[in-house]
């Protein structure tokens, strides 16, 4: 379980505020609430869990995941999401 907005941003411990999140997700997202779109260069929040819909923001195409909108993108750019690893993981996943 992970803080959506980190306590130093004034998160808090409420379930609600918090998520599932792997290892590395949470590590590159850190502190961070905004990242820039890697499309427009302008700066925008991060995906959040309990306020948008996955299905709005992304898409699953093969092993990568595809930002759709300006936070989706940046979203997946922050997190490293597409990393080879990664990506052969879910590739992996998705056969089964």
């Amino acid at each position: 379980m992970e803080h959506i907005v980190s306590r130093q941003h004034g998160g808090s411990n409420a379930p609600d505020a918090l998520a599932l999140a792997c290892d590395r997700c949470n590590a590159y997202k850190g502190p961070n609430l905004t990242s820039i779109d890697p499309d427009t260069n302008t700066v925008v929040p991060l995906f959040n869990p309990r306020q948008d819909t996955w299905g709005d923001h992304f898409a699953v195409r093969g092993g990568y995941i595809t930002g759709l909108t300006a936070k989706g993108r940046a979203t997946v750019r922050l997190l490293n999401m597409n990393a080879p690893r990664r990506v052969a993981l879910r590739e992996a996943w998705l056969s089964e």
